[in-house]
């Protein structure tokens, strides 16, 4: 069958089972700022047996556009079940819910970025305002829930979404050109589909794994929120993609058929932030895990070439879960008749906006080099060591507990160096709240290309190397760090660290 075949009868196949399916990348709607407020109510519900966020009475997660200097006004409700009906890491599900906004140098204080205190149970409303810095960096970020036992069930369910800090374009000019796309990648859960063969099936995913793991893969992606959809470029176009790996427990490595990244930022982090003679970076295929993020130019293919964004194989070791190539959406060259995307009176913003839009910063570029070759001792100020058996997951030999004392502290002003270590027969990727830190070797060895992250990969049996940026007094308060595989944070891979 020829790959313009398998395409049509994959589209024909989601359409009967009732998976979303669209002719074009959905777009969830967007809500801007009013005076410098974004204000917003989410409603955490469970609609046919899945957890998910509503939004002005729709069952979708709106993508947050703000700029540095606003503030962030939400009120989370939770309207779940008082008695769960499904599955957590730990049980019994309580329903409990709260919100986590992943990768913003934001307060780790109520009623800001607090996952440990604000915690809301069926009926209870959370009321978050959270100050985004005048000086916070431009880029992608994203909002998740993350109650501790239940996090992942409800990530998986899909209660996630985009936050889009404006204002790249003052480090690369010509995004600010190109046509948008926020991409939200989600792992959807097929173990329990009757059509869970043919599913694997429409989004091309090998008989044989890379892995040599002898189950069948138990999640496909979904691409805000539809199966396999079809993202429109017309060739030689270049396009401004926002990609967010919202994944609950599952990696992504990123290839474009035929075509490069012209990578802008990795984790909200613009690369001219701290590198200013290296705006972009191009790369043919590019791993995210679960929680990272990447801002690249792409370019549309060749007239009658068929493409494809894909993820490939990832062999996440003998203990992982399988992690399969798999089709994430296929390129198609839009309507004639529709005006061309980069129009001067196009919208850069495509969807449905809620709120009033207020002019970007114009400031100029805004640039922080940091000299951390001193900070690379060979002996590092603190190490994060994974491990795990049958009974749980720990970090430095301790499951998480809410009542816990902080494991470590640090002090603001500071940078420190980090070692996180890898015990495991598995992948595992950190992430710490509040905070960036430049990766910058693993194994022992540089790194072809350090980056300012807020989630790295652990190689398993192996170690990476970061500088931990505390400088920013507005981190100050208890916060967490912990295995971004989030059944593994609720099993305890997750510890506090104290701010002060």
């Amino acid at each position: 069958m020829t790959r313009k075949l398998l395409i049509a009868s994959a589209q024909v196949f989601l359409a009967a089972v009732g998976w979303a399916q669209t002719a074009a990348l959905p777009e969830p709607p967007q809500v801007q700022a009013k005076h410098h407020v974004v204000s917003l109510t989410l409603h955490a519900v469970n609609e046919n047996g899945r957890d998910a966020f509503a939004f002005n009475g729709e069952m979708v997660a709106p993508t947050i556009r703000a700029s540095p200097g606003d503030v962030l006004k939400i009120t989370y409700i939770n309207d779940l079940p008082a008695k769960s009906t499904e599955t957590c890491a730990v049980n019994p599900c309580m329903d409990m819910t709260n919100l986590h906004f992943h990768g913003l140098n934001v307060s780790p204080s109520s009623p800001q970025d607090d996952v440990i205190g604000m915690m809301a149970v069926p009926g209870q409303i959370l009321h978050y305002s959270v100050h985004i810095p005048r000086d916070h960096p431009p880029g992608l970020f994203w909002y998740h829930t993350h109650p501790h036992g239940e996090s992942h069930r409800q990530v998986l369910d899909g209660m996630s979404g985009a936050i889009v800090i404006e204002g790249m374009q003052r480090y690369v000019s010509e995004v600010g050109r190109l046509r948008e796309q926020v991409v939200v990648v989600r792992g959807r859960s097929i173990e329990h589909d009757p059509n869970a063969t043919a599913l694997r099936s429409a989004v091309e995913i090998p008989a044989k794994g890379c892995g040599g793991e002898a189950e069948a893969a138990e999640e496909i992606f979904t691409v805000n929120g539809a199966l396999r959809p079809r993202i429109e470029i017309a060739p030689k176009e270049r396009q401004f993609w926002r990609i967010v790996n919202a994944s609950a427990d599952r990696y992504l490595d990123l290839q474009l058929d035929g075509q490069t990244f012209e990578i802008v930022a990795l984790d909200g982090m613009p690369l001219a932030y701290h590198d200013p003679k290296h705006t972009t970076r191009a790369t043919d295929h590019l791993l995210l895990a679960p929680a990272e993020r990447v801002e690249a130019i792409v370019t549309g293919p060749p007239v009658g070439a068929l493409s494809a964004l894909r993820t490939l194989c990832v062999d996440t070791g003998r203990d992982g879960d399988p992690n399969p190539e798999m089709v994430l959406a296929d390129l198609v060259q839009p309507d004639s008749a529709q005006p061309s995307p980069n129009h001067p009176n196009a919208n850069p913003f495509r969807g449905k906006v809620h709120g009033q839009v207020h002019a970007i910063d114009a400031r100029p570029p805004l640039y922080r080099p940091i000299n951390v070759e001193p900070l690379k001792k060979p002996a590092p100020d603190f190490t994060v060591t994974f491990t795990e058996d049958k009974n749980g997951f720990y970090i430095n030999g301790r499951k998480y507990a809410p009542d816990a004392s902080p494991i470590t502290s640090a002090r603001i002003g500071t940078y420190q160096h980090w070692r996180i270590v890898n015990r495991s027969a598995e992948l595992h990727p950190f992430h710490i709240h509040q905070v960036h830190f430049l990766a910058y070797a693993e194994n022992g060895a540089p790194l072809a290309h350090p980056a300012w992250l807020d989630t790295v990969n652990v190689p398993i049996d192996g170690s990476v190397d970061v500088i931990l940026d505390f400088t920013d007094p507005v981190i100050k308060g208890m916060s967490v760090f912990h295995c971004h595989l989030l059944n593994h944070e609720d099993k305890g891979m997750m510890a506090k660290i104290l701010f002060k």
